[in-house]
């Protein structure tokens, strides 16, 4: 038995091991055909597609992405519609961190193209655009192959823009400021439920409207990616403590202060309040408060922990460690993670 049989290998021996390998291979194959897509429809334009990269098939770049292609396999879908869903999980990849560019004032690549570095609102409004355009002409040609019906192509579709719509819109709500600091089970119950728990669920969306597949097999599995999205998104908090503060958006770890038995942290809290009006906020982070801190890890891998394990089945519990020492790493929290815990 390898070391990540027994829990403690690294993310990166992940990729060789069946059926993530077999995943990923499915998954190269819908990004090709993302990609194919795009670069046909950017060829009408004035935009020239710059060719992907090794990196954009790498299995830590797509991570998520092979989550959400495992849960299909553990519903037993098949590996051609697997492909399918593969590229359509690239398109809606693509809409979401263009959103969340425009949100956030920001920019994450999606598609690289000849538009400059410095055009990152248009960049963001072109990567929505032709991911949303790809998603139907996909649709459309696994309909042309006699594989999937009219009736549930167009639902299929309609589907995509279900959940997308509920989590863009508690975004959408935050862009003004908050005005009230939620408790903290209210804050994961309303606001981070829409934002990233249901979220995580968004890639069955239209694998739910054109497979026939039961609903109690179904349901664990949704359950699962609702779980590691609250983690994630404690995670994210955790990491985003100070930008949160300074836009006045909704933070787990604010809440947990906020409402907090602890007096030291709670006096902190209100200095960053009083420093964030006069917007002379300091240098500071979430290592400030350790007591809270605690509790906000605790909470973030509680989730991931639960998610996970429901994720993977008894042959394949070898991943969990691995997958959580990823995600740790990748947001950006592993260092106050393993802090929190001495």
């Amino acid at each position: 038995m390898n070391s990540i049989e027994k829990g403690s290998g690294s993310v990166e021996q992940m990729e060789h091991r069946a059926p993530v390998s077999d995943l990923l291979e499915e998954l190269r194959s819908g990004l090709s055909n993302y990609w194919r897509h795009a670069d046909a429809i950017l060829q009408q334009s004035d935009v020239k597609l710059k060719a992907p990269d090794k990196e954009d098939f790498s299995f830590q770049r797509n991570f998520f992405s092979i989550l959400f292609l495992y849960s299909f396999y553990r519903a037993k879908i098949p590996k051609h519609r697997r492909m399918l869903y593969a590229g359509i999980i690239q398109c809606l990849r693509g809409m979401v961190t263009g959103c969340d560019n425009l949100l956030d004032d920001e920019y994450k690549k999606t598609l690289d193209s000849d538009l400059p570095e410095t055009a990152f609102r248009f960049r963001s409004v072109i990567d929505i655009m032709v991911s949303d355009r790809v998603l139907f002409q996909l649709l459309v040609e696994a309909g042309r192959g006699k594989d999937i019906g009219v009736e549930k192509i167009m639902a299929a579709a309609a589907a995509s823009m279900k959940t997308m719509t509920r989590s863009g819109t508690q975004e959408a709500s935050e862009e003004a400021g908050i005005t009230e600091i939620l408790k903290p089970d209210d804050l994961l119950q309303t606001v981070h439920h829409y934002k990233t728990g249901l979220l995580f669920q968004c890639p069955w969306d239209i694998p739910l409207v054109i497979e026939d597949l039961e609903g109690s097999e179904v349901a664990p599995l949704l359950e699962a990616l609702y779980r590691i999205g609250m983690g994630c998104q404690i995670l994210d908090d955790i990491v985003d403590f100070m930008s949160d503060l300074a836009r006045k958006h909704h933070n787990y770890l604010v809440s947990l202060i906020y409402y907090s038995a602890n007096p030291k942290e709670k006096s902190r809290l209100e200095e960053l309040f009083a420093s964030r009006e006069r917007q002379c906020l300091p240098d500071d982070s979430a290592a400030g408060f350790p007591d809270n801190l605690a509790v906000a890890c605790k909470t973030s891998r509680r989730f991931l922990e639960s998610g996970l394990n429901l994720l993977f089945p008894a042959q394949h519990q070898f991943f969990v460690a691995p997958t959580i020492q990823f995600l740790e790493n990748r947001i950006g929290a592993a260092q106050m993670m393993s802090a929190s815990k001495k």
